[in-house]
């Protein structure tokens, strides 16, 4: 039992840190940002933040691993409940969209991924892969079932996930903008897709 309560105490404080160090990393970039910057927003010394992570590539490789496993939540949620590829399309952005601008954010922008060792970046750029191929095929469906209005998936996905994956380097936690945000993004990043859609 206390060894759970620790792991839960642990897993806590981690991703506090990674919600923490995505700011830094979203505000300064990669080479702009440094450990001491994340541990002073913690409010935490060189050492105990040493206790979690122990170099900068590897804290923003563990921010971009936190990125892909929001996304990929948002994605799995979103075609389990979705009626139809536009309906699945809307719970995906939505959900997404309510991760980014919610508690559990900020989340990092993956722009950072030349700076990753070797392996790191083949992971996460996999994972980025996975994850586009996913949304094309829900655009797909949604041409077959006609919801969504014939168009090239590659172009539309790269254009959507674009808009969605900004949206951290933008918004800076003001909770009016992010309800604003949540409920009306959705909506415009779709409108394209609908069938008669000018």
């Amino acid at each position: 039992m206390a060894q759970k309560a620790e792991e839960t105490r642990f897993e806590l404080q981690k991703d506090r840190m990674l919600r923490a160090a995505a700011r830094c990393f979203n505000e300064k970039g990669y080479s702009g940002t440094s450990l001491k910057d994340v541990a002073k927003l913690l409010g935490l010394t060189d050492a105990a933040l040493y206790y979690y992570v122990r170099t900068k590539e590897e804290l923003v490789y563990l921010c971009y691993l936190r990125a892909a496993a929001v996304g990929r939540e948002a994605m799995q949620r979103a075609q389990s409940e979705g009626r139809n590829g536009m309906d699945t399309v809307l719970r995906y952005l939505r959900y997404h969209i309510n991760i980014l601008v919610g508690s559990r954010g900020p989340i990092a922008i993956m722009s950072e991924i030349p700076s990753l060792k070797p392996e790191h970046r083949a992971e996460v750029l996999e994972l980025s892969r996975q994850h586009s191929a996913m949304f094309e095929r829900i655009l797909r469906s949604g041409i077959d079932d006609g919801s969504i209005a014939p168009c090239d998936v590659r172009m539309t996905g790269n254009a959507i996930m674009g808009s969605i994956n900004w949206i951290p380097k933008w918004f800076h936690g003001d909770p009016e903008m992010g309800r604003a945000i949540a409920e009306n993004f959705p909506t415009i990043l779709a409108k394209g897709l609908r069938p008669g859609a000018d």
